[in-house]
């Protein structure tokens, strides 16, 4: 896939990420997929920032920016007021990182769950609060370092299981996606868009500021995460139904870790409790996907 491929141009130039952002190469082809009658709800975080400042945008569909923790209810009030002035047929596309989502987040998107209301709502996932400088967030794995998770105490709690909390609310419609699997990625987002009622997108999108690479290798490390089933991706329909997508063959989280200034403090014990942790959520996702598979 490269952006030759893309049609829509409905992101344009002049956005303000860092180079090789996994959340700015996300937005183009999540816009791809969804077309131009989409109407985006950012909160801080990243993406905030970097549309531009106002007037300048670097999208070119109705973005509205809201406080962090009103994200899924501000979505689900402006799919009700699209609705009311006879637009319902409008994508309502709600886009937080993971201190949005996993975190300040949550409270406002279980409640849009239950609800069921009819919006997208994509959690680009970089495993800290970025923008801020690199704290903690409930989606950094174990091992890393952030800011405040420094090399004399690095993360120990396992990351939460953000789709899991989301099946069990029933949502019609809830995936994973990565940057390196773009194909998977806009079919996944097409297939949300054309079912009625709260979709839940796990994005997983590097970070090469915070997770200390290379930007030219932001790709890549998407890539190993998925090969080393530290981010498989696969479906979940009505929360009940589990199906994997098409895997790559597997591969040993080593490689994936080595490639990440941010797990560099990482001693060998606790690389092989990370691989084990690994393995036991692999197995257990493998089990609920057994008979779709």
């Amino acid at each position: 896939m490269t952006n030759t491929a893309l049609t829509q141009d409905i992101m344009g130039p002049g956005h303000l990420a860092c180079a090789g952002c996994g959340a700015a190469i996300a937005m183009r082809h999540a816009m791809e997929a969804l077309g131009p009658k989409t109407n985006i709800v950012v909160p801080a975080g990243c993406w905030s920032t970097f549309i531009g400042v106002y007037p300048n945008s670097c999208l070119r569909v109705p973005v509205m920016s809201v406080a962090f923790a009103t994200t899924a209810a501000t979505a689900s009030g402006l799919k009700a007021g699209l609705e009311r002035m006879g637009r319902g047929e409008e994508t309502v596309l709600a886009w937080a990182g993971d201190g949005g989502t996993f975190d300040i987040g949550i409270q406002a998107l279980s409640g849009a769950a239950e609800r069921n209301e009819d919006i997208i709502f994509v959690c680009y996932d970089n495993e800290a609060y970025m923008n801020t400088g690199i704290q903690r967030s409930s989606a950094t794995p174990p091992g890393a370092w952030t800011t405040t998770t420094p090399e004399s105490a690095l993360k120990s709690q396992r990351k939460k299981n953000m789709v899991a909390i989301m099946a069990a609310h029933g949502v019609p419609y809830a995936a994973t996606a990565s940057i390196a699997y773009p194909e998977d990625f806009m079919a996944k987002m097409a297939k949300a868009n054309s079912i009625r009622g709260t979709k839940f997108i796990h994005l997983f999108a590097s970070c090469p500021t915070g997770w200390r690479h290379g930007s030219e290798l932001s790709v890549e490390v998407a890539a190993r995460a998925v090969k080393s089933r530290v981010f498989p991706l696969y479906e979940v329909m009505d929360g009940e139904e589990w199906r994997m997508s098409p895997m790559p063959a597997k591969e040993p989280v080593s490689e994936y870790l080595r490639m990440q200034g941010r797990f560099k403090a990482m001693g060998p014990e606790i690389e092989a409790e990370f691989q084990r942790g690994v393995d036991r959520s692999w197995k257990s996702l493998a089990r609920k996907c057994a008979p779709s598979a």
